[in-house]
């Protein structure tokens, strides 16, 4: 299953943009995310923008994981 759903995935970064789209700012999130957590202190606008970054990231997979679903089994959507 965990195949069918990386095919899925695959298929869906080539062939949908607008998924494609979110993973691309998944992926930026997560880059800067890891950038604010390899600092020694973050001040207090950092603080705040890692657990917006942190929501919005959430936001971000669960809109892709609302795609997946749907072409997972389309008579859901």
């Amino acid at each position: 299953m965990a195949i069918e759903s990386q095919q899925l995935k695959d298929h869906l970064l080539q062939t949908d943009q607008g998924f494609r789209q979110l993973v691309e700012q998944h992926q930026e999130l997560d880059t800067r995310l890891d950038e604010l957590a390899h600092q020694h202190y973050l001040s207090d606008p950092e603080q705040v923008e890692e657990v917006t970054l942190k929501k919005r990231k959430l936001q971000l997979k669960d809109r892709m994981q609302d795609i997946l679903r749907r072409h997972a089994d389309p008579q859901t959507a």
